[in-house]
C-alpha cells in the first residue's frame, strides 16, 4: 500500500508539469504577439511612406478624383501635349479677383517649373502691371493689344493668360491653375491657418485702396489674414510678389503635414468653383503620391522679373529685356529632362 504522502507528491509533480506547460504556452503566445507587434512596428516605420500612399489611394483618392473632375477645364491645345511621368513640367499659377461670371484680373501670376524627380520647383513671378503684348486681344471688343499683363485673364480667361505668358517668356505652359481669392480664405482655414513671417504691422492707409490690417508676430494666421497679407500693396510690387511666393511655400508645407491628409477632399471641395485647372485628376493624384513619398516640401528657387515703373497714359512696369532673356534661359534649363539637380541655376542677381 502506497504512502498517502507519496501519492500527493506524485499528483503535485503532475500538476506542476501541467502548470509549467500552461505557463510555457502563455509565454510562447505572448512572445509571439510581442514579436509580431515589433515586426509590424518595424515594417510600418521602414515603409511608413508606402503605407501612407496605400491609405491615400484607398481612402482619399476616390473622393479627391471625383471632386477634381468638377474643377477640370481644358484649354484648346491640351490634347496636343502630354507630360511623361517624373518629367519636368511648367504650371502657370493665377490668383484672380473673379466675381460672379466675370473672368477677373489676375492679381498673382507665377510661372512655375516642377521637377518631380529632383523634388525642386522654380517660381518666376511676373508683376501684374508688366507692360506686354496681350495675345488674342484683337478678337475682344474694347481690349488693348499692349497693356498690363493682368488684363489678359480679364479679357479671355486662362487661355489668353497662358498664350500671353508663353509669348512673353518664349516658353511653353503645360498646365494652368487658377484660384479665386474668394476661395483662399476657406482653404487656409481648412488646414488650420498658415504660418507667415509678418514682423511689422501691414495696413493700407490710402483711401483708394481696400481696407486691411494684419498684426505682426502671430504664430498662425487665418484665411482672412492670409488674404490681406498677399493683397497688401503699400510698400512695393517686389515685396507684394515676394509675399505671394512666401504664402505659396507656407501652404505647401502646411498641406504636406500628415494631419492634413484627411482634410484634402474637404479642402478641394471648399475650393469648388474657386479652383480651375487643366491638369487631369489622375495627374494630380500621381503628384500627391510623389509628395507623400518625398516626405518633404520641394526646394524652391524664386525670382521676380526685373524692370522699372513708368507713367505714360497710366502706371506700367516696364520689364528689363536682358532679365527676361536670362529668365528664359533658366526656364529652358529647368525644363530639360536631361539636366541634373546639380546643373540647375538656383540663384538670380537682382
Amino acid at each position: 500500500m502506497k504512502n498517502s504522502n507519496e501519492g500527493k507528491s506524485s499528483l503535485s509533480r503532475t500538476g506542476r508539469k501541467k502548470t509549467r506547460r500552461k505557463h510555457k504556452k502563455r509565454t510562447n503566445r505572448w512572445s509571439f504577439i510581442l514579436g509580431l507587434v515589433l515586426v509590424l512596428g518595424l515594417l510600418s516605420f521602414l515603409f511608413r511612406k508606402e503605407l501612407m500612399v496605400l491609405g491615400f489611394n484607398m481612402i482619399l483618392a476616390p473622393s479627391v478624383e471625383k471632386t477634381l473632375k468638377h474643377s477640370y477645364v481644358p484649354l484648346k491645345e491640351d490634347g496636343q501635349q502630354k507630360v511623361e511621368n517624373q518629367s519636368p513640367f511648367s504650371l502657370l499659377l493665377l490668383g484672380t479677383d473673379q466675381r460672379k461670371n466675370e473672368n477677373g484680373l489676375s492679381d498673382s501670376i507665377i510661372y512655375t517649373v516642377i521637377r518631380p524627380k529632383d523634388n525642386k520647383a522654380l517660381f518666376i513671378s511676373i508683376p501684374r502691371d508688366s507692360y506686354t503684348e496681350i495675345i488674342g486681344a484683337e478678337k475682344i471688343k474694347g481690349a488693348r493689344k499692349n497693356t498690363k499683363i493682368n488684363a489678359a485673364h480679364s479679357y479671355g480667361g486662362p487661355q489668353m493668360a497662358v498664350d500671353t505668358v508663353e509669348n512673353l517668356l518664349n516658353e511653353p505652359v503645360n498646365y494652368y491653375a487658377t484660384i479665386n481669392f474668394n476661395g483662399l480664405v476657406e482653404v487656409v482655414d481648412a488646414v488650420g491657418g498658415v504660418e507667415l513671417p509678418v514682423t511689422k504691422l501691414l495696413e493700407n492707409k490710402n483711401p483708394l485702396h481696400e481696407k486691411l490690417r494684419v498684426e505682426p508676430n502671430k504664430p498662425i494666421y487665418s484665411g482672412k489674414e492670409a488674404l490681406m497679407y498677399v493683397r497688401y500693396r503699400e510698400d512695393s510690387d517686389f515685396n507684394r510678389t515676394e509675399r505671394q511666393r512666401i504664402f505659396l511655400k507656407a501652404m505647401l508645407e502646411r498641406m504636406r503635414k500628415l494631419n492634413n491628409l484627411a482634410n484634402i477632399p474637404k479642402i478641394i471641395e471648399m475650393a469648388g468653383e474657386n479652383f480651375k485647372t487643366n491638369m487631369q485628376p489622375e495627374f494630380v493624384l500621381a503628384l500627391a503620391q510623389q509628395a507623400i513619398l518625398e516626405g518633404s516640401s520641394p526646394a524652391i528657387t524664386s525670382h521676380m522679373l526685373q524692370g522699372e515703373g513708368r507713367n505714360t497714359d497710366q502706371w506700367y512696369y516696364i520689364l528689363d529685356e536682358d532679365d527676361v532673356k536670362h529668365t528664359h534661359d533658366v526656364i529652358e534649363q529647368w525644363l530639360d529632362p536631361e539636366a541634373t539637380g546639380a546643373d540647375l541655376v538656383t540663384t538670380f542677381s537682382n
